[in-house]
């Protein structure tokens, strides 16, 4: 293949592909505008497209109109095509300088420079003249030259990296026009590349340093790995195609041999897409945006959030993490005023200096999470919005479980406090259904005593007001043992004076377990029913046996009560 065919086969991929990419950028600007309306889509965006496209399809055109039609090319055409090309420098201008707050005459300057260009190529077409106008390419490669400088020197605010990368962008294009002004059908592809192929670095350059919108990186990302496709299949033909088809100059049109080896490239270049892919990807990712490991972010976050046990501390933690993977200046998070009827339309959404992302809990309250700050006046795009919407979602369920365990917790107290209540009731009912228990037999007793031996029915009715006494005013829940033990001795006074000597009481209560707090009333209920059942069942009479014991079980302190009756069927 000679230089000349090379040079020409570059510049119809080149512009092919060039058509692409800016169609790409139209329909992604259309495609992912705020979904208000229609005029809010970016018009800095879609004027770079459009312009892209009328340059690279004038030229496309051209190129093709040369081999396919007979006749010149149409001056107006060129002159729309070749102005087109000129206003792109002013674009990249203008979005270096959209954040900066003072003036602009760099801007101004850059515009009035590719209008006076524009005026000149149609005055030459309007003239019969040569069509690009010389003097107009000659004007915008030194004017180029001059914003490039201009740029560097002015531009305070932006970083060392950003100037380069628009001055060296603007000088590729003084380039170009250097070379369009002169001899205009290259001897070198990689001239042609560089010449007639400029608008590409101009429009990834307003990508690049201005990415003001959600898919820039998926743009990137597709148009590196058509670019590379493009230069892979043009390889191919260069290194492989066009030497072995040099073979078959002399063969039929129809050489099975040469359709074969056209096939066979064409089916390798598709294979090794997905490769070029995954290289487009690693270079936006980690070379061009710098992005951290998302995947390993979202893994991180769900990892040590686990350990956290409170849902304002949890979204302190995620604020702080994806603030400094974001260069977010600030973070912060709020509870969200959205009403559960509003949820399927809550995302990830942000303005010009916010970002917010909404928690989605299983319940209100509901939470926001606030960045901004941004550094370089970076925005979300399409992977961080759906990294974010992960972790969102991964915060909300781990908020979710929090709220269930706390809410367990909160039913376990309640169930013990319901059971305390209910054992404090049980023992108010205990309390009232033995004190006229009491009540009855003791007064039986005094009232039998009073005319046999009214001696002992005055004791015995002294032993009845402090039994009395102890067990109305004993309103806690716990007394000591040595306090139950009183209750009881008193209960077994009076039941001595009625069954004399048929009840024999043994007690064995050590005096280092008397002050042990029990649950009041817990053994005169025991006592009462084995007098009743043990000792008034039995005509014989018997014993009943109070013990205290300490226990040692498996290093656990605890103590034993027993109440023992003699009698032979009832048991213990």
């Amino acid at each position: 293949m000679t230089a000349l065919n090379a040079a020409l086969l570059v510049n119809l991929i080149g512009f092919t592909v060039g058509v692409a990419l800016y169609a790409l950028i139209a329909a992604m600007v259309v495609m992912h505008r705020p979904k208000t309306s229609l005029a809010n889509v970016d018009l800095l965006l879609l004027t770079t497209a459009v312009l892209g496209l009328l340059w690279n399809l004038g030229e496309l055109y051209s190129f093709i109109q040369k081999d396919f039609a007979a006749g010149g090319i149409s001056p107006w055409l060129a002159a729309v095509s070749f102005s087109a090309l000129g206003f792109l420098p002013s674009v990249v201008v203008h979005s270096a300088q959209a954040d900066d707050e003072g003036t602009h005459w760099l801007t101004y300057a850059a515009y009035g420079l590719s209008t006076v260009a524009a005026a000149l190529h149609f005055y030459s077409a309007a003239t019969a003249n040569a069509v690009p106008s010389d003097l107009a390419l000659q004007a915008q490669t030194v004017g180029a030259v001059a914003l490039a400088i201009g740029l560097l020197l002015f531009n305070l605010k932006q970083t060392l990296e950003k100037k380069t990368i628009w001055a060296s962008a603007l000088l590729v294009f003084a380039v170009s026009a250097l070379h369009l002004s002169g001899e205009r059908e290259g001897k070198s592809w990689m001239v042609e590349l560089i010449a007639h192929q400029a608008s590409l670095p101009l429009a990834l350059t307003i990508l690049y340093q201005n990415y003001r919108f959600a898919f820039a990186d998926l743009f990137l990302k597709r148009a590196i790995s058509l670019i590379l496709l493009a230069l892979t299949a043009f390889g191919l033909y260069v290194a492989v195609a066009a030497p072995l088809l040099r073979y078959h100059e002399t063969h039929d049109r129809d050489d099975a041999s040469a359709i074969s080896l056209i096939l066979t490239l064409w089916i390798a270049t598709a294979l090794i897409y997905p490769l070029l892919y995954r290289l487009a990807t690693w270079l936006v990712d980690s070379v061009i945006l710098h992005r951290a490991d998302y995947a390993e972010l979202r893994t991180g976050i769900a990892s040590e959030i686990e350990t956290i046990e409170s849902p304002e501390a949890i979204l302190t933690h995620v604020c702080n993490r994806i603030a400094g993977v974001l260069t977010a200046g600030t973070s912060r998070w709020t509870p969200s005023l959205v009403k559960e009827s509003d949820l399927a339309f809550v995302d990830v959404g942000f303005s010009p200096n916010e970002a917010r992302i909404f928690v989605p809990t299983a319940e209100s309250p509901f939470f926001e999470v606030r960045l901004g700050e941004f550094y370089g006046g970076r925005r979300l795009l399409s992977d961080e919005i759906a990294t974010l919407e992960a972790i969102a979602l991964i915060t909300a369920r781990r908020i979710d479980a929090l709220r269930v365990t706390h809410e367990r917790y909160e039913q376990h107290f309640r169930q013990q406090e319901f059971a305390k209540l209910a054992a404090e009731a049980q023992l108010t009912a205990l309390r009232a259904q033995v004190n006229p228990h009491f009540l009855f037999n003791s007064l039986t007793t005094i009232g039998y005593l009073i005319n046999a031996d009214p001696d002992r029915a005055y004791d015995t009715l002294l032993r009845l007001t402090q039994l009395l006494r102890g067990v109305l005013s004993s309103n806690s829940e716990f007394c000591s043992l040595d306090d139950e033990m009183r209750l009881i001795e008193s209960y077994l006074d009076i039941e001595r004076a009625r069954f004399e000597e048929k009840l024999t009481v043994d007690v064995d209560v050590p005096d280092d377990l008397r002050q042990l707090e029990v649950p009041a009333l817990i053994l005169q209920p025991l006592v009462e029913n084995a007098v009743k059942h043990g000792i008034s069942e039995n005509k014989k009479g018997g014993t009943v046996r109070i013990s205290a014991r300490r226990l040692d079980r498996n290093g656990h302190l605890a103590f034993k009560l027993t109440v023992w009756d003699s009698a032979p069927v009832v048991g213990n």
